[in-house]
């Protein structure tokens, strides 16, 4: 395969920003008395809004009528936005910087796949947006993760097959996503592991173009 297009998905692979979404949900949680650890992070990433309230009601028992659930969805986010304020480019991951302009001048097309209606104000808070030749964020999609809409986009507006994109995912819905979409996924996850992915990487830092050989 032929690798000509890189589509990055953002929060938690790109930018620290996960912590975060974390934060706001705990404490939604904890204004219905519940605590959340730790371990419940990982079911929450990289899915939509109303999907990860759907799976927190779930493992909570938290009980919401319909419009309570569209008020605790307006109030996550409004939280997370207060907490990402003063976002720079301290929260950008080791490396991605220099990785970014490996593969810019190496040649490749580069592409935001996020389905967050945030990601433009992240970019622009952390100087990422130079890097990008195309950004497809929740603006530009309507099906959040694991549908590949959001990734088909990216290569339709890189002008490339879906065969030539490469995607940096860091959670398993993205992972799906990308897959159905007929990429080739790089997993981005600080344990080494992240099911579906064709590879792992648990740090930009040091990484080359060797990793997307295929």
């Amino acid at each position: 395969m032929s690798v000509k297009g890189l589509i990055f998905d953002l929060d938690g692979v790109l930018v620290d920003t996960a912590k975060y979404h974390f934060m706001a949900w705990k404490r939604l949680a904890k204004e219905h008395g519940v605590d959340l650890n730790d371990g419940y992070a990982e079911p929450l990433k990289g899915i939509s809004r109303k999907d990860a309230l759907e799976i927190l009601l779930d493992l909570t028992g938290i009980s919401m009528s319909g419009v309570e659930k569209l008020r605790a969805l307006d109030k996550k986010n409004s939280w997370y936005l207060e907490y990402i304020m003063d976002i720079d480019e301290s929260a950008v991951f080791e490396g991605v910087l220099e990785f970014l302009d490996l593969v810019k001048s190496l040649g490749y097309k580069t592409a935001i796949g996020s389905t967050s209606d945030n990601s433009s104000l992240i970019l622009e808070c952390t100087g990422l947006t130079r890097f990008f030749d195309v950004i497809i964020d929740g603006y530009k999609v309507t099906k959040p993760k694991p549908d590949p809409e959001v990734y088909l986009v990216g290569a339709k507006e890189l002008q490339l097959d879906p065969s030539e994109c490469v995607v940096f995912e860091d959670a398993v819905a993205g992972v799906n996503s990308a897959k159905t979409a007929r990429m080739k996924v790089i997993g981005v996850s600080r344990t080494g592991s992240l099911e579906g992915a064709d590879k792992v990487i648990t740090t930009f830092s040091g990484l080359d173009e060797k990793i997307l050989d295929f």
